[in-house]
């Protein structure tokens, strides 16, 4: 997969389509998106389409990728909640222009499968949690942005609670069909919200599963037994 393919991707699929944010722009040039689809989809790493990966989940596209970071308005200061991991390909992204990133994922092998390849591409700055998102992990709160990559019929409370007072949360919102991609900020602890595109995306499962943090002393236990 050629860098070629990368700058085209920016310059013809985000550019293009109204993305303007260079440090965005930046960050999505220097992502590696082939380092995160499965290998049956190499050749079309850089095509503006979500594709499936493990899990029954998929990777967004990278225009809607671009276009929820470019929403967030990150300036490298902020501490973001992602709700959703994947393949980290979105997490990637929010690393390279967040000061720390926490990302929670309900599918123990996609998070497991991230961290790893994260760490290969050197991330430092990312904390991987696996349970159910809609729980926020409160410890680490509260986040100047959050990131919801899943379809839910509203914000769940708890990640409302931790979003910081000015703070900006990014996700689709709707049921079925009827998904829009809204913008939401926290103005003297209500919601002020601007609704950007229609969409489509995997549904939100709130499972009740406490989450946890990967190298925590269960994992560690649970990888002793013999």
């Amino acid at each position: 997969m050629s860098y070629s393919e990368r700058e085209r991707m920016v310059r013809e699929d985000l550019y293009g389509r109204g993305i303007r944010d260079p440090r965005v722009l930046d960050a999505m040039l220097r992502v590696p998106r082939e380092r995160f689809v499965e290998a049956r989809d190499d050749r079309q790493a850089y095509a503006d389409r979500a594709l499936p990966i493990a899990c029954g989940q998929t990777i967004s596209q990278p225009y809607m990728v671009a276009l929820m970071t470019q929403v967030l308005r990150l300036t490298g200061n902020e501490h973001v909640l992602e709700i959703g991991t994947g393949s980290g390909y979105q997490t990637a992204i929010l690393a390279e222009l967040a000061r720390e990133v926490t990302t929670i994922e309900r599918f123990e092998e996609l998070s497991r499968q991230a961290a790893q390849r994260l760490a290969d591409l050197g991330y430092d700055n990312i904390h991987f949690y696996i349970g159910d998102g809609s729980l926020g992990v409160p410890e680490r709160a509260p986040y100047d942005r959050i990131l919801v990559t899943a379809a839910a019929p509203d914000v769940p409370p708890a990640l409302w609670e931790q979003l910081a007072e000015g703070g900006i949360l990014v996700g689709p919102f709707g049921v079925g069909d009827e998904q829009w991609l809204e913008e939401i900020r926290k103005h003297q602890g209500r919601p002020v919200r601007t609704s950007l595109v229609s969409c489509r995306f995997v549904p939100f499962v709130m499972s009740g599963e406490p989450v946890r943090l990967i190298g925590s002393d269960r994992d560690a236990a649970e990888e002793d037994r013999p």
